[in-house]
């Protein structure tokens, strides 16, 4: 099968899977929405059920695709800068920064959107941190780099074991759902698919570059690649990428590790292709797994991160089981 003709018929598939997983999101739930229903919702016939599509489970379901596209985005784009297949979005302490500030803004009782406005500003300063550590005198290595990230996450994970300790007892349950992934506070859906969008159409171009580096340093520079460049891209999208997801929907894990991994088994490690299907794999996994969170105990509603973490497992454990010994 020619490889342009496998390309279109595994993304072809991929938006089919983010149609259906979209679709069950509009329809499942602890009130029943038929297909018709949520078709003539969205089309301007609001009916039985329309606010419920409208208001709660589209935006809902937007911001989770979004959030879901960014992390396997940037979990794809991490694993080929520091060249380690266990890398993903949260390794060089994005994550951790962003929990500092949503957990001292919860703490001091800010409303939604100074949560969502102190998450950002932790991610973006432990993305500087980390990159002004990493770089130091101006040498930067994949290895300096992932000590950097991993002593800032740590760092990062004392101040939130902190907060947690001395904070009051009714703010502890909305602390601890936005450490686990929740999507029940995602707010409007649109700054994180435009932060998608973003991200997808800045990585795009340098995907050819991306091969190359690779398959490592040396011949990436030898076949004309501005590597340091390249990789200083790769970093501030990776992170940006990460921070819009975790502001938006709090520490999901797994999907940055593990979608990238499946679409090397289906589709290769050409990041042309690589790339836009883990965007649309992640998106769709996280719907699902959203889905899931809010439907398998209704009307409770469970943290999206623990399910991505339940699924995440198996199958990492499932694919380090096919790799040669």
């Amino acid at each position: 099968m020619p490889s342009r003709r496998r390309a279109f018929l595994i993304l072809a598939a991929l938006i089919l899977l983010a149609l259906f997983s979209l679709g069950l999101a509009l329809t499942a739930g602890s009130y029943r929405v038929t297909p018709g229903e949520a078709l003539a919702a969205l089309f301007g016939d609001p009916g039985d059920g329309g606010d419920i599509v409208l208001q709660l489970r589209l935006p809902r379901a937007l911001a989770g695709f979004a959030c879901g596209g960014l992390l396997a985005l940037a979990g794809a784009l991490m694993q080929v800068l520091l060249r380690n297949p266990l890398a993903d979005p949260y390794v060089l302490g994005i994550s951790g920064g962003a929990g500092v500030g949503a957990m001292f803004a919860i703490l001091i009782g800010l409303p939604l959107l100074g949560v969502n406005g102190l998450a950002f500003a932790g991610a973006f300063g432990a993305m500087l941190l980390v990159f002004a550590l990493a770089h130091g005198d101006g040498s930067w290595t994949q290895t300096r780099l992932l000590l950097t990230g991993v002593i800032v996450a740590a760092g990062c994970g004392a101040l939130v074991a902190l907060m947690l300790t001395v904070a009051e007892e009714q703010k502890l349950r909305g602390m601890l759902f936005w450490l686990m992934g929740d999507l029940a506070q995602a707010g409007s859906p649109w700054p994180p698919l435009l932060a998608l969008l973003l991200a997808l159409a800045a990585s795009m171009p340098f995907a050819r570059e991306l091969n190359l580096l690779a398959r490592g340093l040396m011949q990436a520079r030898a076949l004309g690649v501005a590597v340091d460049r390249l990789r200083y891209v790769i970093y501030l999208l990776a992170s940006l990428a990460t921070a819009a997801a975790v502001t938006t929907a709090g520490s999901i894990g797994f999907i940055g590790l593990v979608v990238p991994h499946l679409i090397r088994l289906a589709a290769g490690n050409d990041q042309r292709l690589l790339l836009p299907a883990s965007a649309l794999a992640g998106g769709s996994l996280l719907v699902l797994a959203d889905t899931a969170a809010r439907t398998l105990a209704a009307p409770q509603q469970l943290p999206v991160g623990v399910l991505t973490a339940l699924l995440g497992v198996p199958v990492f454990l499932f694919l380090l089981s096919r790799q040669p010994r």
